[in-house]
């Protein structure tokens, strides 16, 4: 997978984006009102991006591996416009969505029509697959992300699908939204650790899986990495339509040699 910063569309649009280190990005000022909305400019890929479409073009050049391109969803990005920087409870954009629909719609109509370039773009240049990243949705109600997201998820799908790539539609901390998740889009629903893998794919019966291994384990003793693998591997069951992976992103203190025996244990169990 090609990994770029989520935000790394924003300043494409004329946002105020700069990432601190131990801070992350911060948007100052916010993009909060309408005006600011409006002053938004469109989002040209090449001009924006080139560096990482390049990087699209090189990586296809050399490796034979497939290579899943990389999009944060518009709530997510919606988040950190409003808030100004990471928000684990989302509380800015969640009192924009409630005081001021207009201007909450406005903004994820935006940020629509530019992830829709961002991952045309992606597609364009190489990649075989796509994974749109939803950090913040967990923090929704079912009615809210009904209500108010799906509308815009609906859309972003729409516009996407077309490409003729896989999608993968990933959302932290969403257990309660993998039927809106599914209604929305994605041929493939990733699953976060905070649910199991069985119970996730009932709920979602007519797509394939992603996931869903605590990044956490592999900080610990290998035998409990083993363990905990084999788990999400028998909840599978070895039905078509499971990709193994982490329930979210590698940990920074995770040691490569761990991932590199969880790989091949996946291997080796799911080639009996």
């Amino acid at each position: 997978i090609l990994f770029a910063d989520i935000t790394s569309p924003l300043p494409g649009m004329g946002v105020p984006l700069e990432i601190r280190e131990g801070v992350g990005p911060v948007i100052d000022p916010p993009v909060d009102t309408l005006a600011a909305i409006r002053a938004l400019r469109p989002f040209d890929a090449e001009e924006a991006v080139g560096p990482l479409l390049e990087a699209i073009r090189l990586i296809r050049g050399e490796s034979p591996a497939p290579l899943i391109g990389f999009a944060g969803a518009p709530f997510t990005l919606a988040s950190y416009m409003v808030t100004g920087r990471s928000s684990r409870d989302a509380e800015g954009i969640k009192s924009l969505m409630r005081a001021e629909p207009e201007t909450f719609d406005a903004l994820l109509s935006r940020l629509v029509d530019t992830t829709i370039t961002y991952v045309s773009a992606q597609v364009g240049a190489g990649v075989q697959a796509v994974q749109l990243f939803d950090s913040w949705v967990g923090t929704l109600s079912p009615f809210d992300y009904g209500r108010s997201v799906l509308p815009h998820m609906r859309r972003l799908f729409a516009g996407i699908q077309t490409l003729g790539v896989p999608l993968i539609h990933f959302g932290t901390g969403s257990a309660g939204l993998l039927k809106l998740q599914a209604e929305a889009g994605g041929d493939v629903i990733g699953l976060d650790w905070r649910i199991g893998l069985n119970d996730g794919w009932s709920r979602v019966p007519d797509r394939a899986v992603q996931g869903n291994l605590d990044p956490a384990a592999l900080l610990g003793p290998w035998s409990g990495v083993e363990e905990q693998a084999r788990w999400v591997l028998a909840q599978a069951a070895s039905r078509p339509g499971h990709i193994f992976n982490l329930g979210h992103g590698v940990l920074p203190a995770t040691d490569p040699d761990d991932l590199r025996r969880l790989v091949d244990l996946v291997h080796e169990e799911t080639a009996r």
